[in-house]
C-alpha cells in the first residue's frame, strides 16, 4: 500500500512539473506577444501623430485661401467670410423621440388596487 502510495505522489509531482513547464513557456510566449503588440501599438500612436501634424498643417486658413484663390477658374470657390455663417438660434433642430413626449390618454393597468379573483 505504501508503494502504491509513492508511486502515485511520483507521478503526481511528474505531472505538475510538466504542467508548470507548459504553463511557463505559455507564459512567456503571451508576454512576448504583448510587448510586440505595444511596439505596434506605440508606433501607430506615433504615425497618427504624425499624420495629425501634417492634416493641420494642410489645413492651414492662408494655405486654402492661396488654392481658392488659384484654382478660382476650375472650381469657382469662394473665401469664406463672415457673414455665411448663420446664428445658432436659426438652426432648426430635430423635434425630440418619442419618448419624450407627454404621454396622452393614459391608461392605469396596474393591478394593486384591483380585487383578487376568486
Amino acid at each position: 500500500m505504501r508503494n502504491l502510495l509513492y508511486v502515485l505522489t511520483a507521478v503526481a509531482v511528474v505531472g505538475l512539473a510538466f504542467w508548470a513547464y507548459r504553463e511557463n513557456y505559455a507564459t512567456q510566449q503571451v508576454l512576448r506577444e504583448t510587448r510586440q503588440l505595444q511596439r505596434l501599438i506605440g508606433q501607430a500612436e506615433v504615425r497618427l501623430n504624425v499624420l495629425n501634424a501634417e492634416w493641420a498643417y494642410l489645413n492651414r486658413p492662408d494655405r486654402l485661401r492661396e488654392l481658392a484663390v488659384l484654382n478660382y477658374d476650375r472650381l469657382g470657390l469662394l473665401p469664406l467670410r463672415p457673414t455665411q455663417f448663420g446664428r445658432v438660434d436659426e438652426v432648426a433642430f430635430p423635434p425630440p423621440p418619442a419618448a419624450e413626449l407627454p404621454i396622452a390618454n393614459a391608461v392605469d393597468v396596474s393591478t394593486m388596487n384591483a380585487e383578487p379573483n376568486r
